[in-house]
């Protein structure tokens, strides 16, 4: 498959600076792969597609504020700061990505807070972004913690063109994060209400939890036109024995299993058994689905609407079919869903 293959006119006008003002109010396509149909419906409406013995798949990943903003020494100069990974939590040594990058080199101290409370040093050059930071700090790992969140924000992708409120940190997660560990939200979830999943539960579906903590390297740009030249970057995933023993539950007895997010997708993809089963797993994931791929535990999947050329376009695409997935793309411009993190939702049947 080829790159060009995933495009289409991006509705700028359709990006969603703001989620709907109740999670379940968004609306939501609902595309059936076996007839090609395509309806329009409300995610409240989940409860009309789901019933006992179905399983529903969550990311229980919870985003942290991790962008930063700080001053360089001497100059004074503002520089933005995006926390991507702890690698040490003993010498509180982080990758990063700065901005603006150009002046910012290996020996050179960042001052963040505004008395100057938090010190980095720059350690190393990893990309022509990507810096290592050593934080010079010394309270307990646990100060340290409190100290980032007090002093980040929450990660909003860049086209949400407007400041963060501090609403954001409630609205830019889901109900049930609860591991600590991403710099993006597995967005598909975010329209999931305590109602809704209640009324969900009522009718009998079943949860299952794994984590995958999402970093940006899902949404990277894809500069090759052959797409087995591009690589994804690792990330952390954990699928625990009760998210197994839930979801093979309901592949064993012919029922729906939903992937909620494409996070879900591609954690489970990563740990299948022989007989299409799921299987536990602790490790790191890079797996890149784009068409063709044959799905082994899912068979349904709730997630929202991707930008062009983006790995994400392109499992949904396996997913579904690119035909189909480029015709309800037309349909969800023509009917003005509204895009991307904070925007409406697609289930896939």
């Amino acid at each position: 498959m080829k790159l060009s293959q995933f495009r289409y006119k991006e509705p700028e006008e359709l990006f969603a600076q703001y989620p709907a003002p109740n999670r379940d109010d968004a609306r939501m396509m609902v595309v059936n792969r076996q007839t090609g149909s395509i309806e329009h419906k409300y995610v409240r409406d989940l409860v009309e597609y789901f019933s006992e013995g179905d399983c529903m798949i969550l990311n229980d990943t919870a985003v942290f504020p991790s962008r930063l903003y700080g001053n360089k020494e001497k100059t004074g100069a503002q520089i933005e700061v995006f926390l991507l990974r702890e690698l040490d939590p003993e010498s509180k040594l982080w990758d990063v990505l700065v901005d603006p990058a150009r002046k910012i080199r290996i020996g050179n101290k960042l001052y963040f807070g505004e008395d100057d409370s938090l010190v980095a040093e720059v350690i190393d050059n990893t990309t022509s972004r990507g810096r290592t930071l050593r934080f010079l700090f010394d309270g307990t790992s646990e100060e340290f913690r409190h100290m980032l969140l007090d002093l980040g924000e929450t990660p909003l992708p860049k086209y949400i063109d407007r400041p963060v409120e501090p609403e954001d940190r409630e609205r830019y997660q889901t109900i049930y994060a609860s591991k600590v560990g991403a710099v993006a939200a597995p967005t598909g979830g975010l329209h999931l209400s305590k109602q809704l999943m209640k009324r969900l539960e009522i009718g009998g579906v079943n949860f299952a939890y794994l984590t995958l903590h999402l970093g940006l390297g899902a949404f990277r740009p894809v500069e090759v036109e052959d797409l087995t030249k591009h690589k994804m970057d690792s990330e952390e995933c954990i699928i625990p024995q009760s998210a197994v023993d839930v979801v093979n539950e309901s592949r064993l007895a012919k029922r729906r299993v939903c992937a909620v997010d494409t996070s879900v997708l591609r954690a489970i993809e990563s740990s299948v058994s022989t007989d299409g089963l799921l299987k536990t797993y602790e490790g790191w994931t890079n797996k890149f689905i784009f068409p063709p791929y044959d799905f082994s535990v899912a068979n349904s999947l709730l997630t929202n609407f991707h930008r062009s050329e983006s790995t994400l376009f392109m499992m949904v695409s396996a997913f579904t079919g690119l035909d189909l997935m480029h015709e309800a793309y037309k349909e969800a411009i023509k009917e003005k869903y509204r895009f991307l993190s904070y925007g409406d939702a697609m289930l896939i049947l």
